[in-house]
């Protein structure tokens, strides 16, 4: 319960759900009693009508006792519907309020959750997958719901049913109250045994379905790789071994579960039998009568689910607080990536790196070592180097995706920990290397960094990225609904799309992270020439393992194994005759050969 205590905020906030609910639980079951008495004073009625029926035997007494006996009878069954109605009514009205209580903390859970998530640093996902992350907030915080929903719900109604009942039975007679209730504590453990292992088994299921699905997803997507090299075979048999061992869990699983309900009602008929056996032997002492026996057959009969229900409760309980532990392990985890003195500023987008180091925290790969230079405001400014060189890294510094390990980065002369986190990535118009566009239209998509965009913004964007011709082309224009992770567009007029969401919202600082590798050499330099026009009064980050983009800027830095080799111009790096110009003249004559 000490993970589970998390939670207790929220039944602190929905308390007069849980209340409530509480109150109804214990209505329905006033109302549950009532059949179980009537049914007694029925059996007894009917026992002793009968006696008095036969005295009056050749009487017209005898027929006025029949009228009365039938009335009786009516009048009894009145009351064991209406109290079943009423019954039902309550109980509806319990699990409208503890059953809803448990999806508004589900609801609020998951937003937490979420919320928690967003604030998180880029590090975090880098060392969680995003499998695990979605089961976190879908199947573990489902089953925390079971524990605040049915669990609690059944654990209140399992005390309120034990404080009402058991005194009624005891009042009647304590020998049979114990011996029909010897069975229900063995039906507990077994229901609590048995479901343990059933919640075993089928989590080996899920973990054996989640491979097959994945084994399965992946065939599919590389099918054209593995009909290249006729692989087809060896993927059948891959595929039916994992078929198998999914077959051979699910058999394990339906084993236990078709001796679950044998068990239970071999437990239920024992109780029902010992309390007819020890209630006969009453009635023929004279202590009971055949009422008493109908009467206790009622009572173990609504016992027996919630006592059953204890052991599945356990089991609830167990699941639900291993599962909020996993929760609890996230929530616990802090963003670093904190602003010391919230300065909220216009940025102009002066930027200075200051013998920079960095080491990311989860690999230990050190990606800079000791990085300096510095933009003025509406300057531009290139990194070029080999893949590992540290490009990216900077332009994750810029964003402040990641704070270094040693140095310092200033935006205007202050440095980057003093501002505003939302003020500094709100001036920074980004284009990432990997691509990622959502399953949106392209307007959405181009709009994305400001909702208040017009139509004119959007299609001066579209205009500066070199994508009007290609959206044109669409039957749908602006409005076509791009595929997951923006499949229904090429590579090239992806990342476009992400040039021209980046320049819509018109940023101080743009970051172009090698936003140009999936487009040919006429469209990279059509966009080249836009981008001279896009990056008028911005100071520019062009990071590029293409010469051909960055001699777009001002000032040219050459990084290799994190450090910086060569920096100047275009003109003054191809005189020095080092690393620039070797990938200089290698870029061109594969151009030449291309071509």
């Amino acid at each position: 319960m000490k993970e589970l205590a998390h939670i207790n905020k929220y039944l602190f906030k929905y308390k007069y759900h849980l209340l409530l609910g509480t109150v109804f639980i214990i209505i329905a079951n006033l109302f549950g009693v009532v059949p179980a008495v009537i049914v007694r004073h029925s059996f007894d009625l009917i026992q002793e009508s009968f006696q008095v029926y036969n005295l009056f035997d050749g009487i017209s007494l005898q027929s006025d006792t029949y009228d009365a006996f039938v009335w009786s009878i009516f009048v009894f069954a009145a009351i064991i519907l209406s109290s079943a109605l009423l019954r039902g009514v309550f109980m509806f009205f319990m699990r409208q309020t503890i059953i809803v209580m448990s999806r508004l903390i589900e609801y609020d859970l998951k937003n937490e959750i979420y919320e928690h998530y967003q604030t998180l640093p880029l590090s975090f996902y880098r060392k969680n997958n995003t499998g695990d992350l979605m089961n976190r907030i879908s199947e573990d915080v489902s089953k925390v719901r079971m524990y605040v929903g049915p669990a609690i719900m059944y654990g209140i109604n399992l005390a309120a049913m034990f404080v009402i009942v058991i005194p009624f039975m005891l009042s009647i007679n304590v020998e049979l109250t114990l011996y029909s209730l010897i069975p229900l504590p063995f039906l507990s453990f077994s229901i609590y045994y048995v479901n343990n292992i059933i919640n075993r088994r089928s989590e080996q299921i899920q973990r054996s379905q989640s491979n097959l699905s994945t084994f399965v997803q992946e065939a599919f997507s590389g099918i054209r790789v593995i009909k290249s090299f006729v692989r087809e075979k060896d993927y059948d048999k891959s595929f039916t071994e994992a078929s198998d061992d999914y077959k051979t869990k699910s058999l394990r699983l339906a084993f236990v579960q078709a001796l679950f309900f044998p068990l239970i009602m071999s437990l239920i008929g024992l109780s029902t039998i010992l309390t007819v056996y020890i209630g006969s032997v009453g009635v023929l002492r004279g202590e009971l009568s055949t009422g008493n026996i109908a009467e206790f057959i009622i009572y173990v009969n609504m016992l027996t689910w919630p006592v059953t229900s204890l052991g599945w409760i356990t089991s609830i309980i167990q699941s639900a607080a291993a599962s909020q532990k996993r929760v609890n392990e996230f929530l616990s985890v802090k963003n670093d990536i904190v602003s010391e003195k919230n300065i909220r500023q216009d940025i102009k987008g002066e930027l200075t790196f200051d013998k920079v180091s960095f080491t990311y925290p989860d690999s230990g790969i050190e990606a800079l070592k000791d990085v300096s230079f510095h933009v003025k405001s509406g300057d531009s400014i290139a990194i070029i180097g080999t893949t590992g060189s540290g490009k990216s890294t900077i332009a994750n510094l810029i964003c402040r995706m990641y704070d270094t390990t040693s140095g310092g980065v200033s935006l205007d002369g202050v440095p980057i920990k003093d501002f505003d986190l939302k003020s500094v990535r709100g001036a920074i118009g980004y284009v990432p290397q990997d691509v990622f566009l959502f399953s949106e239209s392209i307007r959405d998509n181009i709009a994305f960094g400001n909702g208040q965009m017009t139509d004119a913004q959007i299609k001066a964007a579209a205009d500066n990225a070199d994508l009007t011709e290609n959206i044109a082309k669409f039957p749908e224009g602006m409005a076509t609904v791009l595929g997951e992770r923006g499949i229904t567009l090429s590579g090239g007029q992806k990342q476009r799309v992400s040039i021209a969401r980046a320049v819509a919202r018109s940023p101080k600082i743009l970051i172009l992270d090698d936003c140009l590798s999936a487009v040919d050499t006429k469209t990279e330099n059509s966009i080249l020439n836009s981008m001279k026009r896009i990056m008028v009064d911005k100071t520019t980050v062009i990071i590029s393992h293409r010469v051909s983009s960055a001699q777009l800027a001002d000032n040219i830095i050459v990084l290799d194994g994190g450090t910086i080799r060569e920096q100047g111009s275009h003109q003054t790096l191809i005189s020095q005759k080092g690393i620039y110009k070797s990938l200089y003249e290698k870029q061109i004559q594969g151009e030449e050969t291309v071509s």
